[in-house]
């Protein structure tokens, strides 16, 4: 079976991106399912794709099997998240790779303290923690990282 295919997501499937977004989360045990967590994160795909997101899915024979959010113009990995039953399957690392064919010298990003699983595999990816500060909207810690390009200048 071929790997899934990553490539733009399709305002079609903007509900169903936020569905996988819900269940990776939840599956992270950081959040419980619930019909107003998943109304918010739909609502929010939305209004991020107008305010700069770059909005990448993986595809498996059309299951959404994970979604990647990027913010070219500010180099930073908003969103990725791989929908449970594919977790494990090295699908993270396939779009963290594309993510630096789309942001090669340098990328930011943040993650839930707590996350610990999250933040290990981004340390081990090659991004180093820059801060830690709280956000305001949700109260989590949230861990500042940055990845640059072995031999590019600051």
């Amino acid at each position: 079976m071929p790997d899934p295919v990553i490539r733009p997501a399709r305002p079609d499937e903007y509900d169903e991106v936020g569905n996988v977004w819900m269940k990776s989360w939840v599956s992270t045990g950081l959040g419980e399912p619930s019909n107003f967590l998943l109304a918010n994160l739909r609502a929010r795909v939305r209004h991020e794709i107008e305010s700069g997101w770059s909005l990448f899915v993986a595809d498996d024979h059309g299951t959404i099997a994970a979604m990647l959010a990027l913010h070219l113009p500010k180099r930073y990995l908003d969103q990725l998240f791989v929908a449970p039953d594919y977790q494990g399957q090295s699908l993270g690392r396939r779009l963290l790779a594309f993510t630096r064919t789309q942001m090669p010298d340098e990328m930011y990003l943040r993650c839930v303290r707590e996350n610990e699983k999250a933040w290990r595999w981004y340390e081990r990816e090659g991004f180093v923690f820059e801060k830690e500060e709280t956000e305001p909207s949700n109260g989590f810690v949230m861990k500042y990282y940055r990845w640059k390009k072995e031999g590019k200048a600051s």
